[in-house]
């Protein structure tokens, strides 16, 4: 299994991104796929996520109202738009695939999303 992230890139405050992550293949019958972000000298954080076998998605009281996650089945892909980003907000962004109640059985990359003031 491998995950292709992108969509990083350098922002103003305010402004919107949309990452993608490219799953190659579900090998769970019911999984959860999500992102997690990573800033310099701080600990990797959950950001959200969302299982194929419920559609209520969990987000870190950080990014809710801001940031919203999605996945098209047909495309292998899980979406996470951000709005309204933050200089707070940037980090490394990973992508994350797994079973549920584990979801990171598999990660991505990282794409690198920095906010500027």
């Amino acid at each position: 299994v491998q995950l292709v992230e992108s969509g990083g890139d350098l922002v103003q405050a305010g402004g919107s991104l949309r990452l993608s992550c490219v799953v190659s293949v579900f090998t769970f019958e019911d999984y959860a796929v999500g992102w997690f972000r990573q800033a310099p000298g701080k600990e990797r954080e959950g950001v959200s996520c969302v299982s194929s076998s419920d559609d209520t998605p969990y987000y870190a009281d950080s990014v809710k109202g801001r940031f919203t996650i999605s996945r098209d089945d047909a495309k292998n892909t899980v979406y996470l738009q951000m709005n309204s980003l933050k200089p707070e907000d940037t980090a490394v962004y990973y992508c994350t695939y797994g079973r549920v109640g584990v979801l990171s059985d598999y990660w991505g990359q990282g794409t690198q999303v920095t906010v500027s003031s």
